[in-house]
């Protein structure tokens, strides 16, 4: 019984393994918004031109330049190989190599593997992005080649609108995606919707608003809705909203959520959200709930320890559900390479099984 228990939590790590995404650690740096690094409004994917410089001028351990100003191109494509050539086209090359080790109820398991290898474009010229992602990533024991995210955007100093597949903004989009409040709520990387997103920005807010249907049917009808208020240029309030319709899948129901980010320094960073989710049944025993906090704290130029405890509860069982527990090592040390190493320990609170869990990453973007 515990061993199946255990299984079952360790599930959430190994049907997830996948990339990384934005960085809400560097909420530290001042930056409250996915846009100053990101193409996507929603964080993750190609970064930017300045992103890719601010990658190695102030978060790199060894890639700052020695000057006032950047010298040489090591940040850029293939490390400038290309020179000028490119010049509205942005373009990165992602390989994700990783090592997977799980210790659940009497079960061992070792695991190399290729996680991902993407190649993502995007061409921007005034308020028009065009951007779209090609990648083998692994299915069980099968891999596939496919296009998990390509959109068209429109957008103005204020008001955007954005067509195609990506996932939705809602929450915070941390970069473990099998955190309690992405994957369990559906925000795993492969559940990007086809769909209409509308956004205003200002100075201190920003509302995202999506209609769609989910990328692979399941849900005929999706509709989100995000809205952040930048309390400080450190400190950020994000309340979020989900809906999805009723399939041959589940019953109609969605989520609410509420987090809360400060960043006491320029080396310490802390998230919190609680998420509540509903179905169709209006019970007591029609909700769950997800509940995240992340303290992540530079010791190091470039070199990041994480903390994060979380519980997840399921329909008909809000009152047991599993713990997790989160220490990981984020590793900046130059511009084309990132190195995250984390170990999660969870524990079903009902039949007290546990299954303990070491992912260890390299991210090579080029």
């Amino acid at each position: 019984m515990r061993r199946a228990a255990a299984l079952t939590l360790t599930a959430l790590v190994l049907a997830a393994a996948g990339p990384a995404a934005a960085e809400p650690i560097f909420l530290s740096r001042q930056y409250v918004r996915c846009t100053g690094c990101h193409f996507s409004p929603t964080g993750g994917g190609l970064l930017t031109p300045y992103g890719r410089s601010l990658s190695r001028e102030e978060l790199s351990t060894f890639g700052k330049s020695r000057g006032s100003s950047p010298s040489g191109r090591e940040h850029e494509f293939l490390y400038g190989a290309l020179g000028d050539s490119l010049r509205d086209v942005s373009v990165g090359l992602e390989l994700w190599p990783a090592h997977l080790g799980v210790d659940a109820g009497g079960f061992h398991s070792t695991r190399d593997f290729l996680m991902n290898a993407d190649l993502t474009v995007a061409f921007r010229r005034q308020n028009w992005t065009v951007y779209g992602e090609l990648g083998r990533q692994p299915r069980g024991n099968q891999a596939r080649v496919t296009s998990f995210e390509h959109w068209l955007q429109y957008q103005t100093s204020h008001v955007g609108v954005r067509a195609g597949r990506f996932l939705p903004a809602y929450g915070v989009r941390f970069s473990d995606h099998t955190s309690f409040t992405r994957a369990p709520l559906g925000f795993d990387i492969n559940d990007q919707v086809y769909g209409l997103e509308l956004n205003y920005t200002s100075d201190r807010q920003l509302l995202q608003v999506l209609v769609g249907a989910h990328a692979d049917f399941a849900h005929p009808l999706t509709a989100t809705g995000r809205w952040q208020v930048d309390l400080t240029s450190r400190t950020v309030l994000v309340a979020s909203g989900l809906f999805r319709d009723a399939s041959t899948l589940g019953p109609r129901g969605g989520s609410t959520g509420l987090a809360f980010g400060i960043a006491p320094s320029s080396r310490l960073t802390l998230w919190t959200q609680a998420d509540a989710r509903f179905r169709d049944g209006g019970t007591s025993g029609e909700h769950a709930y997800a509940l995240l906090g992340d303290a992540s704290l530079e010791v190091y130029r470039g070199v990041w320890v994480k903390f994060s405890p979380q519980l997840l509860t399921e329909f008909g069982d809000a009152s047991a559900g599993v713990v997790r527990f989160v220490l990981g090592v984020n590793l900046l040390p130059r511009t084309h390479w990132n190195v995250v190493v984390n170990w999660y320990h969870d524990r079903d609170r009902k039949t007290d099984g546990t299954a303990r869990t070491l992912l260890a990453q390299l991210h090579l973007y080029l």
